[in-house]
């Protein structure tokens, strides 16, 4: 088995060494490049990666009620339809929260005066460099919703209590939206909360 590695101790170097690079496809959102590498066996080897040119972000909406809000939507890769938290791509340079606030109000018509960070989390970490950011947001108005041309969304909310539920249980399988929920209510046990939103969190 394993041993686990302590947090605590210093990264170690990295045994695996660039050969060759070339640049395979490239669009407005990815790029994907081919490694020629000497693995840390000494053997060559190759190494796909896809670069993301944005970031992922993602935000976790609580009303008075302690209701949230998941957002519907058919994802391509998986050709299957998903319910999630609201989230999207951030523009380069872009902070991550303005991108949530900005996700927010386009998917879910609503916009937030109190944040909270939740998590930061490397996505599929053995192909891609995407990194994505969960918050949590609460003292909530409503807005018009304004979803790109190319979204087909729907919007449901529902007890904060009952997306936890899906997000444990498999009813919900996005990770941004899986990590967000799980930390969420951690972060009520915590004490990291004001009291009346996080009594919301503790189902």
């Amino acid at each position: 088995m394993a041993r686990p590695v302590s947090t605590d101790t210093p990264a170690p170097t990295n045994p695996w060494t660039v050969l060759s690079s070339r640049d395979i496809y490239r669009n407005p959102w990815i790029a994907v490049e081919e490694h020629q590498m000497r693995t840390p066996a000494g053997t060559p080897g190759i190494y796909g990666i896809v670069r993301f040119v944005h970031t992922a972000v993602g935000c976790i909406p609580i009303h008075e009620d302690g209701t949230t809000v998941l957002i519907g939507q058919w994802r391509v890769p998986l050709g299957c339809y998903s319910w999630e938290i609201p989230e999207g791509g951030g523009k380069p340079g872009e902070n991550p929260r303005l991108t949530a606030a900005r996700e927010l109000a386009e998917e879910a018509g609503l916009v937030a005066s109190s944040w909270a960070d939740l998590v930061e989390m490397d996505l599929s970490n053995s192909v891609t460099d995407e990194r994505a950011h969960v918050y949590l947001c609460w003292d909530l108005s409503p807005v018009a919703t304004a979803p790109e041309e190319t979204e087909q969304l729907a919007i449901r909310r529902l007890p904060f209590a009952e997306a936890y539920r899906l997000a444990v249980t498999g009813g919900i399988r996005d990770s941004l939206s899986v990590a967000g929920l799980m930390r969420a209510r951690l972060l009520a046990f915590e004490g990291g909360l004001p009291e009346a939103l996080a009594r919301h969190l503790r189902p």
